[in-house]
Order: structure tokens, then sequence, then C-alpha cells
């Protein structure tokens, strides 16, 4: 069994490369967008849109150039991603559909017992039939049924179900409005005879856990939610699943100076934590992030999925605080984190102004011991950049109190210029 000893600067530079940050960002274009995702598995989508969508922050954070067009085109154009569920809602690659079989199954039996909504789906289906894709506003049947988090129309229960077991899939967003369509209509048909490539519960079990080291790079065998959203595996099944990995040698044990817990990595990814600690032998242990770069993340970016591995690792403490009541908020309800090298060295609150197209940075927070120093200001400016391309925003405005209490005159007159 081959296993690593890594300094925490090693271990960062790693997780850097292989989520595709700083000098290893990808080329500009759509090809890139399909090959982030299809590298990490899945990414996270949430409807909020503060300051865009989750699954445009984590794209523009690593793709020159993005816009959100380019996303939307793979989804519903070329169908070489799917909305669906794998880390809560996620995007992830149309050719993954038959790996979640099981947990379509498992929906399907857990609706079809509930016969209100199996009378509306009867309804669904010839309307869709009748009238093409429809979203839940296009069914004008007012009955309401417990839903979710709260008491929703017997239309959009019946769409959500129906979509859960996979009879739909979302033919397009309208902003956060989905339109459903007949999943026969839009995935190729060897896909949707294809059957569940894990047949045991232990190999889809370990097919999981792969993916989801795959999914951040360095994972641990610790619960946190980079473990979210696996049908039936508790802390007992994943370290079963995590040994029978080791003894298969599909992956490969990591220590951490400093840290108790070992991490694992996939052992198809041993070549490049190789090529870090050649890289920083090299140069005796010297940065090799090929800083100035600074990008803005996602909250719920794939590096901060594990937020105790990210506290460890970068020193780092960050929380989404948009569900905790106002009085109960450390920062603010939309912060993101900034990136500048391989730390961390701000949060800020970013909000698009949809009207005027200006995004507007409302509050600024360094970590403890940064400022803003010529080759930082330089980075920061090309990573708001990038962010403000991102949300087709024609200026940035910092507000007065933020320059003045932070020290950033010279990065908000550069953004003017």
């Amino acid at each position: 069994m081959i296993n690593y000893l890594l300094t925490k600067s090693q271990a960062r530079l790693f997780l850097l490369q292989h989520q595709r940050l700083g000098s290893f960002t990808l080329p500009s274009g759509k090809q890139s967008v399909y090959d982030y995702i299809r590298h990490v598995g899945c990414i996270q989508y949430d409807p909020l849109s503060i300051t865009g969508q989750n699954h445009e922050l984590v794209l523009q954070s690593r793709i020159p150039d993005f816009t959100p067009e380019l996303v939307q085109e793979l989804l519903y154009k070329d169908r070489l991603l799917l909305d669906g569920w794998d880390k809560n809602m996620s995007i992830y690659c149309t050719e993954d559909w038959p790996f979640f079989r099981r947990g379509r199954q498992l929906a399907l039996a857990r609706y079809e017992g509930n016969s209100e909504i199996m009378a509306t789906v009867s309804r669904v289906r010839q309307a869709l039939t009748e009238r093409g894709p429809l979203s839940s506003l296009d069914l004008e049947w007012k009955d309401k049924i417990d839903w979710a988090w709260a008491p929703a129309r017997l239309s959009r229960a019946a769409l959500e179900s129906m979509y859960f077991w996979g009879e739909l899939v979302v033919h397009r967003r309208v902003h956060t409005r989905r339109y459903y369509d007949f999943t026969a209509r839009l995935l190729p048909e060897f896909l949707l005879e294809r059957g569940d490539p894990n047949e045991k519960e232990e190999e889809y079990h370990d097919w999981y856990v792969l993916r989801r080291i795959g999914s951040i790079g360095l994972q641990w065998n610790r619960s946190g939610d980079g473990w979210l959203g696996i049908h039936g595996l508790k802390s007992k099944e994943r370290t079963a699943s995590v040994q029978r990995l080791l003894h298969t040698d599909k992956i490969r044990e990591v220590t951490v100076e400093g840290i108790k817990l070992p991490f694992y990595i996939r052992s198809i990814d041993a070549p490049a934590l190789e090529n870090v600690i050649q890289q920083q032998n090299d140069l005796s242990g010297d940065n090799v992030t090929n800083a100035p770069f600074a990008a803005a993340l996602a909250p719920l970016d794939n590096l901060l999925w594990d937020r105790e591995l990210i506290r460890q690792l970068f020193d780092f403490q960050y929380r989404w605080e948009v569900y905790k009541p106002a009085a109960e908020r450390q920062f603010g309800y939309y912060v993101l984190p900034l990136l500048y090298g391989d730390r961390f060295v701000a949060r800020f609150e970013p909000v698009m102004d949809k009207k005027s197209r200006t995004l507007n940075i409302l509050n600024w927070w360094w970590e403890q011991g940064e400022c803003l120093t010529p080759e930082l200001s330089l980075a920061l400016k090309q990573a708001i950049a990038s962010l403000a391309r991102c949300l087709r925003a024609d200026s940035v405005r910092f507000l007065p109190d933020v320059v003045a209490n932070s020290g950033l005159q010279e990065l908000a007159k550069s953004l003017h210029e």
C-alpha cells in the first residue's frame, strides 16, 4: 500500500491543481466547462442569484472569459450536462445518467404510494404529450399538498416527483423556473436502456465514495458536507468502502503534517500529487502557484465543500450565512471568499444591480495580517473583473465606507479605469 506524507503547503497546492485554480486554470471556452465537470463529477446548483448562481461562480473562477451561456448551451442545447441530484441539486455529465438509477428507483418507490400525486401524474403526462415542455405555472390546477418545506400545488409536486424518478428531465430554465419534458425525448436511447453499472449496494457505495474524493481532490473519512446526498452511506458503510478502495488500490492514503486524520486521493491522481511534491522539493519548498492569482470563490465551491478541511489546511473558517437570521451573522448575507495564491486573504459581499448593470461591493473583510499590496491589487482586480464579466456588469462600485475602512483606494480606482 502506497502512502504519502505531505506538508500543508503541498496539500494546498495539490488541491488547487486538482480544482484547476491558480496557475492551473483551464483554457477559455465551452469544452473547458465540460472538462472541469467531468473531472470533478459534479458542481452544485443553487437558485439564489445575488451575484450570479453558484455554478456560474464556480466556473468563472477557473475558466477565463467564462459567461453563463457556455454552461446553458451544454445543459439545454448540447445535452452533454444534466440538471440533477448528486450532492443536493447539481450539474453533472449526461453520460453518468445510468449510475443514478438506484436513486431514481428509490424516488419512485417513495412517491408511487401517494394517491394524490399519482392521480395528478396522469394529467401531467397528458399535458406534456399534447403541449410539449411545461413548467408548473403552465398547469392551472389549484389543489395543494404538503411538499418539501411548505405546501405546494399538486402540479408542481407531480412534476418534481416525475423528475426525481427520472421520467422527466429539465428541458430548460427561465431564470430559476424549470420547464420539464419527457426524458425519452431528450436523452439518447442507449443511456436510457443501460442498466445500473453498480448492481450491488457495496459497488454503489464504492463508486460514490471514489466519486466524492475526486469531487474535492483530497478527502478524509470524517462526517461532513462532502459526503452529503449518498443514500445509505453512513459512517460504518463509508469506512468499509474506504477499506475496499484501499485494498483494490483505487485510492491512496495521504498524511498531512499537523493533521491527525489521514486523507485519501484517487490513485489516478497520484502522478499529479507526486509532481507537486517534486516541484516543491526542486524549489526548496517555495510556493509554486505562480502568484499573482486571485479568485472569488462560490459559496458552494467544490474546494469549500468540507469546511473543516479548509479550516485545518488553509487556516480559513468560512460559513455561508444566507440561512442565518441577520442578527446572528458574523459577516453578511451572501459573502464570497477571496483566494490569493494558496491562501485566503479576504472575504467580501458583492451584489449585482441588474437594472443599472453595476456590481456593488457592499462590505470587505481582510483576514488577519492581510492588506493591499501592488501585487495583490493586480490579482484582485483581475478576480473582480472576472466576476463582473460573468455577470455582464458594465461597472464595479465600491461603497465609500468600504474603500475608506479597508484601504482599497487603489483597487477601487483601478476597476474604474
